[in-house]
């Protein structure tokens, strides 16, 4: 079920973009902002609105789905949240779309916007609380706990964290075994329109992601956030891989069109056809589901016989 005033195809495409903008970009990984987290007392979770799409995941693998009324476009984790009312992506909310669904309390990711959105919303009587966000193992066990004490499962919450904890453990110790002589350099495209690349820098859910894996970050973490990348820079970076998140809209290009691009045609990764495409919420969710996206990227890279079972 989806509300009148969205364009859906336009939406979905920005937001599956919004995933790895969402965070602000000098954000450094596992550290909040000081106003997060806020209005968490015994705030009315009867009926909530999620915005974001790991925080969606976390709801659902506590068990405590029933209390959803409305997700947003990012929210596409597991599909049976797909049945929700969607009220737009998360960087560009409208307050007006958000209250027609009568929520009696709104959980959103650090990063949603756009800030005068959700000026409206925290003044509209109903009780909003912001998740911090992060890029490391410890922002994902914080966003756990965040939920849990948010709908008032706090031991639910433990259990959960403890088993995600676990996994990923297993996870980054397998994927981390590999010298660093032998990891590989991975330049992450954002977006691919018109010959332009933007590519992932520092304090990005992709640099996380890949220091996770066992991989380098081709651009060196030389600029923060997403940046549009000049071809000699794009040369110099040496990439033995290129990763894009697998969605419409034409964003990323196809295989063809990203090898034949002048600077990419001169890497390892043309010279390879090295292309890895993932699902964007696994990858750049940092949510309950992180371990598995390090290992699947983990064995894109590197092959299934080098992956710890």
């Amino acid at each position: 079920m989806k509300l009148p005033f969205f364009q859906t195809s336009r939406r979905t495409a920005l937001a599956l973009t919004a995933l790895a903008l969402a965070a602000p970009f000098f954000l450094p990984a596992g550290l909040a902002s000081p106003a997060a987290a806020q209005e968490t007392q015994k705030a009315d979770t009867s009926r909530i609105v999620v915005i974001g799409g790991a925080l969606t995941e976390i709801v659902y693998a506590l068990g405590e789905q029933g209390r959803l009324i409305a997700r947003d476009t990012t929210s596409t984790y597991p599909e049976a949240a797909m049945s929700l009312p969607d009220v737009g992506y998360m960087r560009a909310l409208s307050p007006e779309g958000v209250l027609a669904v009568n929520p009696s309390a709104i959980l959103a990711i650090e990063g949603s916007g756009p800030p005068d959105a959700l000026a409206v919303l925290k003044n509209a009587g109903v009780s909003f609380t912001t998740v911090p966000e992060g890029y490391d193992r410890a922002a994902i066990l914080d966003k756990i706990a965040t939920v849990g004490d948010f709908l008032g499962v706090p031991d639910k919450a433990k259990t959960l964290a403890n088993e995600v904890g676990a996994d990923l453990d297993k996870a980054i110790a397998d994927a981390t075994k590999r010298p660093e002589s032998e990891r590989k350099r991975v330049l992450f495209i954002l977006s691919f329109q018109d010959g332009k690349i933007m590519a992932a820098g520092a304090h990005t859910a992709a640099d996380g992601i890949l220091k996770l894996a066992g991989a380098v970050n081709a651009t060196d973490a030389a600029f923060p956030g997403y940046k549009a990348m000049a071809d000699e820079a794009i040369v110099d970076a040496r990439p033995d891989a290129i990763m894009v998140m697998s969605r419409g809209g034409g964003h990323d290009g196809s295989d063809e069109q990203l090898l034949a691009h002048p600077a990419i045609a001169l890497t390892p990764a043309a010279a390879s056809k090295t292309i890895i495409r993932m699902n964007s919420l696994e990858l750049l969710g940092f949510g309950p589901r992180t371990a598995s996206a390090i290992r699947d990227l983990n064995e894109r890279l590197y092959g299934k016989a080098n992956v710890s079972q």
